[in-house]
């Protein structure tokens, strides 16, 4: 069956559906046209309806919240103002707005109105916007701001674009284009809610366009079925209390944030708190104290870094309590892990160590109700994954690409986790790994094929429905997959010793002060390094060890790079490779390395805005400094 929103509005019309708090709103008045409340579609007959919008004033802290019959009644009047744009069945609707109220309503819109939702990521250059709207067909484009308009409105008047409307959300940017209000001001036709719903499972739900950390970004095409088929896999595995809350920090753009931010609440009838600017989700997860949390890879290591920076400021004693209740947690863990019941005594003293002191301190940071924590995307690093175990937070680490509709595989407390895996498959697919390590998928989740810019679909699997998916693993004899790197990423050195980079920089951010890492040796007899040192984590550590106390309080620029400078710090990290590379062999071993101030970051061009690094672009800027550290 297609995804539904109807049904929650019938069955779960009072719960929250949507929270938001700072910039963006709903962008419709809060009466119709002709001056009464909007309501949803018209007449009776077309079933149950809602109230209209009243009541979405925002509450003594500043959070607004849409009802499950609210979403319904928005949701319609937008649709209706698509329809009047002339947007129709399988049409294709470009997005490129931050995670606020108008880009999530006018996501479900469009699909209840048979439309397809396109969304760009917001760091996306010139040429990958160009290329994506002439792909994709589409002739209308919502965009937030100025910025944004300035961006998209050149291709207004390129003839091998057929882009011939802009919307504009931020109220006073829209110059002579069509506000987004406006969309709300069309009149609802009777019946018109008969219309919406209407999709069939195998109609395009949305195209999702990798990120491009090589090559132009090429569109997944999804339908209502992968989408349905491998949240109905992931229900199967994943234990979470009923309507449960959602951060919604991550770009819509990415897989796993429309998975986790749109289609999952949709058929989970959950509650979604959007965040448009990443930077300031560590408030919002104080605020919601949420039972789930996703995050890459590096937003755990930066939640660690963060924890592991204050740890070294508590009264000793309490650090040693805190060390004690993190040895108990992670003995806790490893029976769990092995799928023994701990014992009695372990239980009691893990239960009176977590109430009385792990708790406490993730409380201060609002993770104290978690019961799912997961992440994906990248290589997760065992030292990141053993650190939270400690709090008692097991990262439940995951694999999956936009191509197999995100998650195939995944660690779960209720069939299994192994740490450093990233579990097993779920229930909508089957993995196997080729000769050459390659892993291969097939199933109901695997995507239909790629856009091709004449409207069809390019298939890629084979011809028994497998696809490779150019990641490097393996499959252990209890059906866990382990995952070693990207194909295309790894490194063949000029002995002819295939080396996993990913592999070499989690042993080299093991230790705190390391926030980032870049090993480089392709070709070459032995492997080099960038370093940079963490932002959060390297001024707490110089104040703990004494080094210039001002500098140590500034997290500024010029504070990290008189850090990067200081002997103190140099020697540290001397002692911080020797340590990586004595958990490695000799040919994954980094002999020389650069360390670096500036933190590496979507917004420099260095990470995608997935957060996964961009490791031509790194090359590229420090090729100097690469080169240097070969040079005798």
């Amino acid at each position: 069956m297609p995804l539904r929103l109807e049904r929650n509005a019938r069955l779960y019309a009072e719960l929250p559906a949507l929270s938001w708090r700072g910039p963006g709103g709903t962008g419709l008045d809060e009466t119709g046209p002709d001056g009464t409340e909007p309501d949803g579609g018209g007449t009776e007959a077309d079933g149950p309806k809602a109230d209209g919008p009243g009541g979405t004033a925002p509450d003594e802290s500043g959070w607004v919240t849409l009802t499950w019959a609210q979403v319904r009644d928005h949701t319609t009047r937008l649709a209706a103002g698509y329809a009047a744009l002339g947007v129709g069945r399988g049409d294709h609707v470009l997005l490129m707005m931050a995670n606020r109220p108008e880009h999530w309503l006018s996501d479900l819109a469009l699909v209840r109105l048979g439309a397809v939702p396109v969304t760009v990521y917001g760091t996306s250059a010139p040429e990958q916007v160009t290329h994506i709207a002439r792909n994709c067909h589409a002739r209308i484009a919502v965009v937030e701001g100025a910025a944004q308009v300035a961006l998209w409105e050149p291709l207004l008047a390129d003839s091998g674009v057929p882009l011939d409307r802009i919307v504009v959300v931020e109220p006073g940017t829209q110059g002579g284009h069509l506000p987004y209000a406006a969309l709300g001001r069309e009149p609802v036709p009777e019946r018109f809610g008969k219309t919406l719903d209407a999709a069939r499972p195998e109609d395009p739900l949305t195209v999702v366009y990798t990120s491009g950390t090589t090559g132009e970004p090429k569109g997944v095409v999804l339908n209502h079925r992968h989408v349905l088929a491998n949240a109905s896999a992931l229900d199967a595995v994943v234990e979470l209390p009923p309507h449960v809350e959602h951060i919604c920090y991550l770009p819509l753009a990415h897989i796993a944030e429309r998975m986790l931010g749109i289609y999952l609440p949709v058929h989970r009838a959950s509650h979604v708190h959007l965040c448009a600017d990443p930077t300031g989700v560590a408030e919002i997860v104080r605020k919601v104290r949420p039972a789930q949390f996703f995050g890459v890879p590096r937003v755990w290591e930066k939640l660690a870094a963060a924890v592991r920076a204050v740890l070294p400021l508590l009264p000793a004693a309490q650090q040693a309590a805190v060390e004690e209740a993190n040895r108990v947690a992670r003995e806790h863990v490893g029976h769990r892990e092995r799928g023994e019941r701990p014992p009695a005594e372990l239980e009691e003293a893990y239960a009176r160590q977590r109430a009385e002191v792990l708790l406490p301190l993730l409380a201060a940071g609002g993770l104290d109700r978690i019961t799912w924590a997961a992440s994906a995307s990248a290589p997760m690093s065992i030292d990141v994954v053993r650190f939270w175990a400690g709090f008692g937070i097991v990262i439940m680490d995951a694999w999956g690409l936009t191509e197999t509709t995100g998650v195939a595989t995944t660690n779960s407390p209720r069939t299994g986790f192994r740490l450093g895996s990233v579990g097993r498959p779920v229930s909508s697919v089957e993995v196997r790994v080729a000769g050459d390590g390659e892993i291969e998928v097939r199933g109901s989740t695997v995507f239909s094929g790629y856009l091709r810019e004449d409207g069809t679909v390019e298939p890629v699997v084979d011809e028994q429905g497998w696809l490779r998916t150019g990641d490097i693993g393996r499959l252990d004899d209890d059906g866990y997959l382990w995952l070693t790197d990207r194909k295309k990423e790894m490194i063949v050195t000029s002995t002819g010793k295939n080396v996993s980079p990913a592999l070499v920089e989690n042993a080299l951010k093991a230790h705190p002060l390391i926030g980032q890492a870049l090993v480089h040796g392709d070709n070459r007899s032995y492997l080099v390094a960038l370093l940079v040192l963490d932002a959060e984590t390297a001024p707490a550590w110089a104040e703990a060890h004494g080094i210039g106390i001002d500098i140590a309080k500034d997290t500024g620029s010029e504070a990290l790079e008189s850090l990067a400078a200081h002997p103190v710090v140099r020697e540290e990290v001397d002692r911080a490779v020797t340590a990586a590379n004595a958990r490695l062999n000799r040919t994954e071993q980094v002999k020389r390395y650069r360390l670096l101030a500036a933190e590496w970051g979507p917004a420099t061009g260095e990470l995608t805005p997935s957060l996964k690094m961009k490791r031509r672009v790194i090359r590229d800027k420090y090729a100097a400094a690469l080169g240097e550290l070969y040079e005798d």
